[in-house]
């Protein structure tokens, strides 16, 4: 970590631009209010967290930052540090708030991971996301490339939902779930456009492919690593997936969409853990993720996310690995609203990416307008 006199340097340079932002706003807003990009405390906070978080993430066993609110439901900077630097940590929160005029905290926790399926032969078939699904299928449920066997081992993650481009229905998952084999090495094959996508993911049959069904074809958008969204999908195949867009658990959504606030109630449903519920944590986060260049394989790279929506995750309960690909929606109980696509996490904290952007990112790239399936 910076001595403290370089740190001061560091930090009075970064406030000075933005200082003026902070007069006379009060931290504390009146219940009831929604804090999210667009109120004062919040832009406030994000100014003040884009211009230092560049020189935090220098230093030793930072992982991130966010801006959260804290028990008095205050916007705060919050930044994530490895769970073994407890005095690390503390060093860092003391000296932040020496010069920062919002609230500071920290959050002891580990590398933040791409949640594709655990490494193995996981035969959970009694449990219905794990289990293979009658056509036409809903979503939310184990899925992934139908070739994501490597090294002795098998992976697999989540097909999140349905959106629609030109006139046509594709399966929403991960990059990582669908085509971040990027090397034959362990089972001379690679990820390619037309590849078929799976349901279940081969970790739930045992590696055995000849257990599941082509329900997509791969339409490979490569978001990775030049894009700041996790994203790949699947053009469905004529009968296999319920047209309506339906998730396992949720039911039908809502065709529009809304954007992450701070405290606010979300759910999912995922390939490992099921119908899980939280609450957003932290908004516009940068967190650094490390990806495999293909299943058991080593590191491809690690990618820099901006802008990133963080959600409770205490033990793992909202997201588990396999989880990735799943679409966290609004918790309402008839036609949820998408907010975000779930790729990462660690065992307090959740990611996804704001849901608008990573629709933007599939426009470009299909020459199309990307909207999701629902009401």
């Amino acid at each position: 970590m910076p001595p403290i006199p370089t740190l001061c340097c560091l930090l009075r340079n970064a406030l000075s631009t933005v200082v003026i932002l902070f007069a006379g706003l009060s931290w504390a807003g009146p219940a009831g209010i929604v804090l999210d990009r667009t109120h004062p405390s919040v832009r406030a906070a994000i100014a003040l967290q884009e211009k230092i978080t560049p020189e935090i993430l220098k230093w030793p066993d930072v992982l991130g930052t966010a801006v959260g609110v804290n028990q008095a439901g205050q916007p705060d900077l919050v930044v994530y540090v490895e769970a073994n630097a407890r005095s690390r940590a503390d060093m860092i929160q003391a000296t932040l708030l020496q010069f920062l005029n919002i609230p500071v905290r920290t959050e002891l926790t580990d590398k933040f991971t791409a949640y594709k399926g655990p490494h193995g032969d996981d035969d959970d078939s009694n449990v219905s996301h794990k289990a293979s699904q009658k056509p036409p299928i809903p979503l939310g449920t184990s899925g992934g490339w139908r070739s994501d066997l490597a090294n002795g081992y098998c992976c697999g993650g989540t097909l999140g939902s349905l959106i629609q481009v030109n006139g046509a229905q594709y399966i929403l998952s991960n990059y990582h779930v669908f085509e971040s084999d990027i090397v034959s090495g362990g089972n001379n094959l690679i990820a390619t456009n037309g590849s078929p996508i799976i349901q279940p993911a081969l970790i739930d049959i045992r590696c055995n492919v000849h257990r599941a069904r082509n329900v997509g074809t791969l339409v490979k958008l490569s978001s990775l690593p030049g894009s700041n969204v996790d994203v790949s999908i699947a053009q469905v195949d004529p009968g296999m997936v319920r047209t309506n867009g339906a998730i396992l658990a949720i039911g039908t959504l809502s065709s529009h969409t809304v954007e992450a606030h701070l405290n606010q109630e979300v759910k999912k449903s995922g390939r490992t853990t099921g119908l899980t519920r939280s609450h957003v944590s932290g908004l516009n986060a940068t967190l650094s993720v490390h990806y495999e260049n293909e299943c058991a394989g080593g590191v491809a790279f690690t990618k820099t996310f901006t802008g990133q929506i963080v959600i409770a995750n205490g033990g793992g309960a909202f997201l588990g690995s396999g989880d990735s690909g799943a679409l966290m929606v609004e918790d309402v109980d008839s036609s949820p609203r998408a907010v975000g696509l779930l790729f990462a996490g660690n065992s307090t904290s959740a990611a996804a990416n704001p849901i608008d952007e990573v629709l933007q990112f599939v426009s470009g790239k299909m020459g199309g307008v990307a909207a999701m399936v629902g009401d």
